[in-house]
């Protein structure tokens, strides 16, 4: 079983049609299309390469982006979160202005690259380490991102895009769709959805 990605690494492609509408939660201080340019800790497939890949994280559902994001390190079962862990988090959504071009991970994705999700997409944040070789090997591959079926809501696919591969041309918001979690509508619909999970938020 392979804990690291096969050379020469031939997976199975996923594109994502243009117009494919994509959910992101992310901190205000950035636009819905902007990249992540390597601040903050390591990720899953984050960060790799000199100078430094840009990333951005989306999923199907606004919910499975939730999952991946804001309750990325909570634990399964009822819980608490801090409101400070919320408050300048937003969420958008966002779209391909061409086919995106991704490796599969998902499906009879990891078969064929010799491994299993659970090494690669299902590890804790100890295996980040390893788990970005991945993304670097698609990287390195041409490929544009990478696509799996979230850990945490597997009911809904999670893509990461490299800012390299995807140029800001090759993405643009959507209308129609935007929340401000730190209060009104955004913060009530928040609040219903982590209710749902057995999760309150802590407001000082």
């Amino acid at each position: 079983m392979r804990l690291v990605p096969p050379k020469p690494f031939e997976p199975l492609e996923f594109v994502l049609p243009v117009g494919s509408a994509l959910y992101r939660v992310f901190g205000n201080t950035r636009t819905v299309t902007e990249f992540n340019p390597g601040a903050g800790s390591p990720t899953r497939f984050a960060f790799f390469g000199d100078p430094i890949v840009p990333v951005l994280y989306a999923a199907d559902t606004e919910e499975a982006a939730v999952c991946e994001s804001i309750l990325h390190e909570v634990p399964p079962g009822p819980g608490q979160i801090l409101y400070d862990n919320i408050k300048d988090r937003v969420s958008a959504r966002l779209a391909p202005t061409r086919d995106l071009r991704l490796v599969s991970l998902m499906g009879d994705g990891p078969r064929v690259l010799g491994t299993e999700a659970r090494h690669v997409t299902g590890t804790m944040a100890s295996q980040y380490r390893r788990t970005v070789r991945w993304a670097e090997a698609a990287h390195e591959a041409g490929f544009d991102g990478l696509v799996w079926m979230s850990n945490r809501r597997n009911s809904d696919r999670a893509f990461v895009l490299f800012g390299d591969k995807v140029l800001p041309v090759d993405v643009e918001g959507l209308t129609g769709h935007g929340k401000i979690y730190a209060a009104g509508a955004g913060f009530d619909w928040l609040a219903r959805y982590l209710d749902g999970l057995g999760i309150d938020i802590l407001i000082p």
